[in-house]
């Protein structure tokens, strides 16, 4: 990872799933030990070498938390793609 953040903070069963071929859902849930103020950042690429694209659309729960993302336009190579997630929060890294 790029940035250590708190143990228990990063996401957990993160999935995404594509259909009618141009549309990506993919969902998260909130690390056990983040902070109740974490916010959560969805990015994605095709390739390395691609810009990074964030969420365009979240999904968010009933605190205003972003637990999942809904991507239009999605081309996904036959290869790989690659995500990341960050999150924030006031109380820590």
């Amino acid at each position: 990872p790029l940035f250590a953040g708190m143990n228990g903070s990063a996401i957990e069963n993160f999935s995404c799933v594509v259909y009618n071929i141009f549309l990506m859902n993919c969902t998260w849930q909130a690390g056990k030990d983040a902070p109740a103020d974490t916010q959560y950042f969805l990015y994605w690429q095709n390739s390395r070498d691609d810009e990074k694209k964030e969420c365009e659309l979240y999904i968010k729960d009933e605190n205003g938390r972003n637990m999942g993302c809904r991507f239009q336009n999605v081309r996904i190579g036959t290869e790989k793609a690659y995500f990341l997630v960050n999150g924030s929060s006031k109380d820590s890294l």
